[in-house]
């Protein structure tokens, strides 16, 4: 599409060339080489005013292009026709190249839909599409599958990685009894689950009908121009034809044809060629801006709602924090923390668990597996090993209650690993996640850039929310949230603040509230594709500080094209008054046209330096 508007350009200026050439060689080979330019450059924008009109839409920009351009040609103005239409287009394709990186269609990439359920049937086990799986059902999920279905655990313990749903990245052990939803993944054990819900209700088969509904509901800001030009358009046309039959019927001695010149340049002056041009220019400036900075914002209609926004809402895991968990404290009883963070290492030294992973981590030393003996991985409560000759467990409350270890329970804030050795409780290890470095500061500018209303919602328990929310400032607190507890806060708020509403997140769990929100935020480089393609702006960095720039970016490319309109309409209606008594010269007609533009475009380019508002 763009290549294609640019053959048409560049064909437009070699015409328009050879027509300006040829003027005073042959006046009827310039003519038609002018119209010939008209047509290639000026065809569509004609044929879409007079289907407008069929519509019963007649003032639009289009129709005063077409009108403006073609009484251009009747007072015999030909390079001006041609022109304005070239400089309309440009302007049109400023525009339209911003909106074609908008986000392609969301549900294709939604890729944890489950392609199949393993149905135990009386023949064995058979593969089978999910939709054709019945409640009460048995079903087989192997490690590294996603479930399928919605249900509850007959056989087998397992961990499972339900961060696509909940956006909490420390997976979740499950036993017999448990439940278990559609769309995570099983890690390790064999499962063997009661189906409780058909795949039209599953979780996941709600997520992706949320992002397409969600998608469905969001308005359309309109264009500026389409806005403003169904207000001036009527205007200037009623003046131009009041200027062209009223003076003749009610002043002694005008003449028609004198009238009607007067009104034909004034409908060429009023061409609003340096808005059509600098407005579109100012918000291409605006997105190139951002983008220098690692913010793609995926249209201009998003730059004006961005300048709009009071509320800000965040996903917590992944975006506010690292998602990512480590060794936050060491609690030794009778031993020193290097002795249990040991223990409690070596013990953990066979497994991947994040939990695991984390321990070994924070040991920071090669593990000497000669010394390790006897390792058991007691599912649902930790890992039993011989650690140079002593017996250690380490996992949670339920491995001490197993093997009666006498301990003090305590409720912290992340996850709690119980060491004890030759069954003596030698204390703990808490491991919890971490809040990013600039997360304080993002906040903070955030308030000061007029935002009134911070918001986070987040899967996690209640003590891990309102420690980061103490941690960070935010006061709007929601936490134990599944996706469609998302989208009803989100849609709640939505309907009861002013002002529009930025939603922040980074998992596929987001991508239904990312498509709902006014302006759905993704944290690019640790994101998801679902996410990324949901949301509106994109922050590839990952830096949370970035949303206070981009909402200072759309503020100024705003602020700029309102300086432009100013600028245009005032020179413009100064010549329009001019040009209605007949003491406009060509000169000043083509100041107001060409000379107003240029101008505007040289104030729209500095939409493009945003380096000072990042050391705001």
């Amino acid at each position: 599409m763009v290549k294609k508007s640019w053959i048409k350009i560049a064909l437009c200026v070699c015409l328009l060339a050879a027509a300006i050439f040829t003027e005073d060689i042959n006046h009827l080979i310039s003519f038609a080489l002018y119209l010939a330019a008209y047509l290639v450059v000026g065809y569509d924008v004609v044929m879409k005013a007079v289907s407008n009109i069929m519509r019963g839409k007649v003032f639009d920009e289009n129709f005063l292009m077409s009108l403006a351009t073609i009484g251009a040609f009747s007072i015999r103005t030909y390079p001006e026709a041609v022109s304005v239409m070239l400089f309309y287009q440009l302007g049109e394709m400023f525009q339209s190249y911003a909106v074609n990186k908008s986000r392609k269609s969301i549900a294709q990439l939604m890729d944890f839909r489950p392609d199949y359920a393993n149905l135990l049937t009386e023949k064995g086990e058979e593969k089978v599409d999910p939709y054709d799986v019945e409640i009460g059902s048995l079903i087989l999920v192997k490690p590294g599958e996603k479930i399928p279905l919605d249900g509850v655990v007959e056989k087998g313990s397992s961990t499972v990685d339900s961060s696509v749903l909940t956006g909490e990245s420390m997976p979740k052990d499950v036993t017999e009894g448990d439940e278990i939803l559609s769309g995570c993944i099983n890690l390790n054990g064999l499962l063997t689950v009661k189906v409780t819900k058909e795949f039209g209700e599953s979780t996941v088969n709600k997520i992706l009908d949320l992002v397409e509904n969600a998608g469905n509901k969001k308005s359309k800001s309109e264009s500026f121009i389409s806005k403003f030009a169904a207000v001036y358009t009527p205007i200037v046309v009623i003046a131009a034809v009041i200027l062209a039959v009223v003076p003749p019927l009610f002043i002694e001695g005008a003449v028609f044809t004198d009238w009607l010149y007067r009104a034909l340049n004034f409908l060429v002056v009023s061409c609003p060629c340096a808005l059509v041009i600098s407005i579109p220019l100012s918000f291409f400036g605006g997105l190139g801006g951002a983008s220098k900075d690692g913010i793609l914002i995926k249209g201009s209609n998003y730059l004006e709602m961005l300048s709009q926004a009071k509320t800000v809402i965040f996903d917590k895991t992944g975006t506010l924090t690292y998602g990512i968990f480590e060794v936050s404290e060491i609690n030794p009883v009778n031993i020193t923390e290097s002795e249990l963070l040991t223990y409690a290492a070596y013990a953990e030294s066979y497994s991947n668990h994040p939990i695991s992973v984390s321990l070994k981590k924070a040991y920071g030393k090669e593990i000497d597996k000669t010394v390790l003996s006897d390792v058991e991985e007691i599912p649902g409560c930790g890992v039993s090993a011989v650690v140079k000759e002593k017996r250690v467990l380490a996992g949670n409350s339920k491995l001490m209650k197993k093997f009666n270890i006498d301990f003090n329970e305590k409720p912290y804030i992340g996850t709690v690993v119980h060491i004890a050795v030759d069954n003596e409780y030698k204390g703990f290890i808490v491991i919890s996640d971490k809040i990013k470095e600039t997360t304080a500061e993002a906040v903070s500018k955030l308030k000061s850039d007029g935002i009134t209303n911070i918001v986070m919602l987040t899967g996690d328990v209640k003590a891990a929310a309102e420690k980061v929310g103490e941690e960070l400032g935010i006061d709007n607190i929601h936490y134990e949230l599944l996706p469609t507890d998302k989208v009803k806060i989100t849609e709640d708020i939505i309907k009861n603040h002013n002002g529009k509403v930025i939603f922040v997140g980074d998992g596929i769990n987001d991508a239904p509230v990312l498509a709902l929100a006014d302006i759905g935020v993704a944290m690019g480089a640790v994101g998801s594709d679902a996410a990324i393609e949901a949301a509106d702006v994109v922050i590839m960095n990952d830096d949370l500080t970035k949303l206070s720039l981009a909402i200072r970016i759309c503020k100024k490319t705003i602020g700029i094209v309102k300086q432009n309109v100013w600028f245009a309409l005032i020179v413009k209606f100064g010549v329009l008054i001019l040009s209605a008594f007949g003491k406009a010269t060509m000169w000043a007609a083509v100041f107001a046209d060409v000379g107003v533009s240029v101008i505007a475009i040289l104030n729209a380019m500095r939409a493009l330096k945003v380096d000072s508002l990042n050391k705001q």
